[in-house]
């Protein structure tokens, strides 16, 4: 039996612009923490090999450094690698693979194939018929010559290319860098290692998209894994692959709604930030409305789930602060607060959301003063 992980996407050196700068370098670091536990998990699996489909680098302007921390990041796993460059790390002349090579950082068990060819494996009977981007965006299908590839007999075809494969998005929609649906079959490979989708995706029984093994968006993608692929002894068996997906991430993505009409809304959601943790990067949008001390025991909730968790985005925008009588009698606020009060309360158009957090301020402060009962 052979045996090999396929992973791709790892996007070294990926920014994470839209969050602050506490929960950014975390996340970047993360990426580089996942290929160590790809090594690692190959050398636990007795892989024959880690092929990996494009997108190593997330830019050509990654620094020295970054080049060089992700090839240390092999060092857990001896056997051999073999990387092909995707959109975001395309083999142009010049390009962050030249830049690894003048820097001597790639380690002699990594096999880069910065030109469509074949990698040999011998040890694991392996034809690796490699199809690189060398620019960002192509329009015809750098794979077409797999069908022709000639590989040593008796040895595992195994494709590794980076793009989209045709028939998977909206029909009109003009994907670039095509790829055939039925690629392994005409080019009879045991198994086609794709990149470039970032969640795990099966295309058929002998063609896979691993995603990238470290989640970098909000999107129920199963993204965070890696594929260890069994192949048959005998390359020329009808048996499919055996495919099983590995854990690879560090932080889980959670993209959630909620909206708040009635107290046992507001109870379920608060449940459910009790439960995240450290691992937990979430996105949460709240729509509905809350009298004052829900709103008080939402706000209080959110600050202690922000604290506990790797980061917390919250869009509180649709969400409306609608103090009872009760609430505004509570607060004491006669006169002069009284009428901002009412005024707030009553703002239309584009300005409500102002008003809103202006009210939600105003009522907090208020609260705040009360003498405990």
């Amino acid at each position: 039996m052979t045996r090999f992980l396929h992973t791709a996407d790892w996007q070294i050196g990926r920014q994470y612009g839209s969050f602050d700068p506490d929960d950014a370098v975390p996340l970047a670091e993360a990426r580089f923490a996942a290929v160590e536990r790809i090594a690692a998990t190959a050398t636990a699996e007795q892989v024959d090999a880690v092929l990996v489909a494009g997108d190593v680098f997330d830019a050509q302007t990654v620094s020295a450094r970054s080049i060089r921390r992700l090839f240390n990041a092999l060092q857990a796993y001896a056997g051999p690698w073999v990387m092909i460059p995707g959109n975001h790390d395309a083999a142009l002349a010049e390009s962050v693979w030249t830049h690894a090579q003048r820097l001597g950082a790639v380690p002699p068990n990594v096999h880069l194939a910065l030109a469509p060819g074949v990698i040999e494996l011998p040890q694991a009977r392996l034809a690796c018929l490699c199809a690189p981007l060398t620019q960002r965006h192509t329009h015809g299908d750098l794979t077409a010559w797999f069908d022709t590839a000639a590989t040593p007999a008796g040895w595992h075809r195994v494709g590794l290319a980076h793009g989209a494969v045709q028939g998977l998005l909206a029909e009109g929609i003009d994907a670039a860098n095509p790829i055939a649906p039925d690629r392994a079959e005409r080019a009879r490979l045991s198994y086609f290692a794709l990149g470039d989708w970032h969640g795990t995706r099966r295309i058929d029984a002998r063609t896979w998209y691993s995603g990238t093994p470290e989640p970098d968006r909000f999107r129920n993608n199963d993204a965070g894994q890696v594929l260890r692929v069994d192949l048959p002894d005998d390359p020329a068996a009808a048996t499919p692959p055996q495919v099983q997906a590995l854990a690879s991430a560090q932080f889980r993505w959670q993209q959630h709604s909620a909206a708040l009409q009635v107290p046992s809304d507001l109870d379920a959601l608060l449940a459910g930030l009790a439960a995240a943790g450290a691992q937990d990067v979430i996105e949460l949008t709240l729509s509905g409305a809350l009298d004052l001390p829900a709103h008080t025991r939402l706000l209080q909730a959110l600050d202690e789930t922000e604290a506990r968790v790797r980061c917390l985005r919250r869009d509180l925008a649709a969400l409306q602060l609608a103090p009872t009588e009760a609430d505004l009698a509570a607060l004491h606020a006669d006169g002069y607060l009284g009428e901002v009060i009412n005024a707030l309360r009553q703002t239309p158009g584009e300005q409500a959301r102002s008003a809103q957090e202006a009210l939600a301020i105003l009522t907090g402060l208020l609260a705040a003063r009360r003498p405990a009962p």
